[in-house]
């Protein structure tokens, strides 16, 4: 497992990720901006990731020729970009599979250079293929097998937000690793004063956890660990990404509420999932209210949402990575 930014020379890495988290958490219109200049799908020549992923190309193919790959597994747009350069000039000589993990396919998600795209819906991966014309299958989200029901360590949390929230549905409000949100305390108060326990990640941001640990109602658990665990112990999740914490939830049965989503493949992606019916879009605070007080409620409705979640779950994208090395196969054809 490789950091694409890491292969990059000269601190472009560490500056493009300082960039973007600023962005998200300071000034989510600059991140818009950006996502409508150079990646919302559409007719229009934009720009491509092609010329900045090339930087990586030498320490990438040096690992290549370290590790002996059978084939390369690009899971961040950048990366696409990069194997998909190396295989369209015949210097990465293994297969690339390119994990698609949003719903939402950018056009920096594409490059038809790559051999293979994996995607989380049949309607992903027909944007590939029309796209590229190149090979694209729908396996579903890519979780670990824990997030799955099955275990029992779930009881330690349930026993935490019994205690500090008797009777209350505990709801998760993710922000995402570096705690970026909008009006995440706006959010927390909201749920907290309408018979809710709004258990808030603030991922790494010790700053937004110190602000709403004082907040009557609210629990703040810091850095979790055992992920599946809280998801399996919680009643539903207060989205705003549509990302990794969305489709572990859906695996672990709980249901989705996109609500706030962050700008760009968020915004994008949250649409795309109240769309397929696997989540809601809450518009507003009432909105809000209103889905996670039916969804939080044990009947029908609920688990038909928690039914159509577990149906993106079609087949192990691992599957289809081994039978694109040239090891245990032919190669995919369009």
């Amino acid at each position: 497992v490789v950091d694409v930014l890491a292969l990059l020379p000269y601190g472009v890495g560490a500056g493009l990720r300082g960039f973007y988290q600023t962005a998200v958490r300071h000034c989510p219109w600059v991140y818009a901006g950006i996502y409508d200049f150079f990646l919302r799908p559409g007719p229009r020549p934009r720009p491509s990731g092609t010329p900045l992923a090339r930087l990586a190309s030498d320490r990438l193919m040096r690992l290549v020729r370290e590790t002996r790959a059978d084939v390369v597994v690009p899971v961040f747009h950048l990366a696409a970009q990069l194997t998909g350069h190396l295989r369209a000039r015949g210097v990465l000589r293994v297969p690339s599979a390119v994990v698609v993990v949003d719903f939402a396919v950018h056009r920096q998600w594409l490059h038809p250079g790559n051999d293979l795209h994996l995607c989380v819906t049949d309607e992903a991966a027909s944007e590939v293929r029309r796209a590229l014309g190149r090979p694209a299958e729908a396996t579903g989200p890519v979780v670990a097998p824990g997030f799955f029901p099955g275990g029992t360590g779930e009881a330690g949390w349930r026993r935490r937000l019994e205690r500090h929230g008797p009777g209350r549905p505990a709801v998760l409000v993710s922000a995402g690793a570096w705690g970026a949100g909008a009006q995440l305390a706006g959010t927390a108060r909201l749920l907290a004063a309408n018979g809710f326990l709004p258990v808030v990640l603030c991922g790494r941001n010790e700053r937004l956890r110190h602000a709403l640990s004082g907040v009557p109602g609210v629990l703040t658990p810091g850095w979790v660990s055992d992920m599946p665990e809280l998801l399996q112990a919680c009643a539903a999740l207060v989205d705003n990404a549509a990302g990794q914490t969305a489709v572990q939830a859906l695996a672990a049965g709980l249901p989705v509420v996109g609500y706030r989503p962050l700008p760009g493949h968020g915004a994008e992606g949250v649409r795309r999932m109240a769309a397929l019916g696997v989540s809601d879009h809450a518009p507003d605070e009432a909105g809000l209210l209103l889905s996670l007080t039916r969804l939080t409620e044990g009947g029908a409705e609920r688990e038909r949402r928690i039914a159509a979640g577990r149906a993106l779950f079609r087949e192990d994208a691992l599957s289809w990575v081994v039978r694109a090395s040239p090891s245990t196969g032919p190669r995919p054809q369009p």
